[in-house]
């Protein structure tokens, strides 16, 4: 694969992304919220480790990437 080609999907990725949380940003604040996420607050400290969010982005990062080899 040339490597033009896929700094250009990325681009077009980031591009959408980008749209996709200006326009409905406000209706995906249950990202991060996950079932599984560590939350733990208390009165002088906040800890928050989202796991559960970083795997599911990790999968469909993956799953877009594999489309985009498949196609170009």
């Amino acid at each position: 694969m040339q490597s033009g080609k896929l700094i250009m999907a990325v681009g077009a990725l980031i591009f959408l992304g980008g749209l996709i949380w200006y326009f409905f940003g406000d209706k995906l604040h249950w990202i991060g919220r996950l079932p599984g996420d560590i939350r733990i607050e208390r009165d002088n400290f906040r800890f928050y480790f989202p796991i559960t969010t970083m795997v599911v982005v990790s999968l469909l990062v993956s799953l877009i990437m594999i489309i985009i080899r498949k196609v170009l």
